[in-house]
């Protein structure tokens, strides 16, 4: 018999107690991510199936599976999946997270409007 590794969602089997059913108030950005998602499965555009979204996730790997939310994991999958696919380049991404911290730095960098 030859060794098995479980993938992340290979859970059968596990005792890994009571499931968590409780929901939660979505956060902004993972409405947008679900969104994207989407879109980029939608029979129109046809970029991603959801097959491949689950493999990209699962080869994220245990130790980024495990420490971070669902929605994170689907920013990282997505990601990977879009630049296999070739739908934006390394260089693009680069580009755009870097003008978005850019962004970000110089909202942190002005002053608190004291009238609020």
């Amino acid at each position: 018999m030859t060794d098995h590794i479980r993938r992340p969602h290979d859970l059968g089997g596990l005792d890994l107690g009571p499931i968590d059913r409780a929901g939660h108030a979505f956060e902004p950005w993972e409405k947008q991510i679900d969104s994207i998602a989407r879109l980029v499965g939608d029979k129109k555009r046809r970029i991603m199936t959801i097959d491949e979204m689950r493999r990209a996730v699962e080869d994220l790997g245990p130790g980024i599976y495990d420490t971070h939310n669902y929605y994170q994991r689907w920013v990282m999958a997505l990601g990977n999946l879009l630049l296999e696919k070739g739908v934006f380049t390394v260089d693009a991404l680069s580009r755009k997270m870097a003008e978005v911290e850019a962004r970000w730095a110089s909202e942190r960098a002005k002053p608190k409007d004291a009238a609020r």
